[in-house]
């Protein structure tokens, strides 16, 4: 039987990794891995994973990460509307999509 996940974070929160020290901005959530099947991944496929834009010192760098390594960022801000509309499509609901693509 296949179990469902609920994702514990949404498109447009700022978290952080608890091991490897770096903040960014959730742009993307699968309810479990999807990332290449030929090459060795965690080991708990299970749960949702997130892509994640993080900040580097000089750019940003695109990671996909388990939920169990992520925690919400308190020390920063939520995105102002202005940021959300240049990263996410928003329908009147407030449901995201990433940038230029529909909302299902």
């Amino acid at each position: 039987m296949t179990q469902e996940h609920t994702a514990k974070f949404g498109l447009g929160q700022i978290v952080r990794h608890r091991e490897q020290v770096f903040r960014g901005l959730i742009v993307d959530v699968d309810p479990i891995y999807a990332g290449p099947a030929d090459q060795p991944g965690p080991e708990h496929r299970d749960q949702p994973f997130y892509r994640v834009l993080a900040m580097g010192d000089d750019s940003g760098f695109l990671v996909y990460a388990a939920e169990g390594v992520l925690e919400l960022d308190p020390d920063i801000a939520p995105l102002t509307p202005d940021d959300e509309a240049q990263w996410f499509t928003v329908d009147g609901a407030g449901h995201h999509a990433p940038a230029r693509q529909p909302i299902h």
